[in-house]
């Protein structure tokens, strides 16, 4: 019995001890100014905002340094050619291209400095960040030689870029306090439909801490959502309607136009 007294006395000690608290370290929490974009026939392009905020519980000590947030947007994958013109008896065409398949459709990075002022660039290849270290899939043949892989794989971001559809953009993001941040990213005119992610990063000393991923749906509505919904549906239905218009459009034109 005194052995069972004991024992209780020394869990009720035990209980009574103060229990320190773990350390948690950084949360990150990000949010999107919109969550849906819709495309209607007026559509010139907008802009979202990606705005969060970084957290530490009272057990972590502060880092030496300043944080640094890096944000990347994706487009849903798709399936892209790049063409390369030759000069064929005199005239300049398209003689050679390469396909890549599983690519973004949609690639923004926006950063509080330089990426490569962050952290080392094997980070960057393995969190897939950069438009450098964006893992383009060749399609069918390959290209016999690393020049001509490089100019095809130059030439296409090139291209996305010149569209708007790739960007990458140093010193966009900025902190409205010690723990807030936010940027802008602007999406075109010509920017495609479907699911978005938008993945946040939060770096400090070249190590990503925490990273905060949220989901963008870009989408058509009323008669623009008709159209390409009967395009990819029904081809051939959509042909017909469109040469029955072509053809309507003419006739009203000749007679409104007609001179007596």
């Amino acid at each position: 019995m005194i052995h069972n007294l004991a024992l209780y006395l020394l869990s009720l000690l035990f209980l009574a001890l103060p229990v320190q608290q773990t350390a948690q370290g950084e949360t990150l929490v990000s949010a999107l100014s919109a969550h849906e974009v819709n495309i209607t026939s007026n559509f010139t392009g907008t802009e979202i905002t990606v705005f969060g905020e970084i957290s530490r519980d009272a057990a972590t000590v502060a880092r030496a340094g300043s944080y640094d947030i890096v944000v990347v947007v994706e487009g849903p994958p798709e399936r892209v050619t790049t063409w390369r013109k030759e000069r064929i008896f005199g005239l300049w065409i398209n003689a050679a291209s390469k396909t890549y398949t599983n690519v973004p459709s949609f690639y923004a990075v926006h950063s509080t400095r330089p990426l490569l002022d962050i952290t080392e660039d094997n980070t960057l290849k393995v969190q897939r960040t950069g438009l450098v270290n964006l893992p383009l899939a060749p399609f069918g043949v390959r290209l016999p030689t690393a020049e001509d892989r490089r100019a095809f794989r130059e030439a296409f971001l090139q291209e996305r870029v010149d569209l708007g559809l790739y960007a990458e953009r140093p010193d966009t993001i900025r902190f409205l306090s010690s723990t807030l941040f936010a940027t802008s990213i602007p999406l075109p005119a010509n920017v495609p439909v479907g699911t978005f992610t938008v993945t946040s990063y939060l770096y400090n000393g070249g190590i990503v801490l925490a990273q905060e991923t949220q989901h963008l749906t870009v989408a058509k509505k009323g008669f623009e959502q008709f159209t390409f919904d009967l395009a990819n549906d029904n081809p051939a239905l959509y042909g017909i309607i469109a040469v029955v218009l072509a053809l309507f459009t003419g006739w009203l034109a000749g007679v409104i136009f007609r001179k007596d």
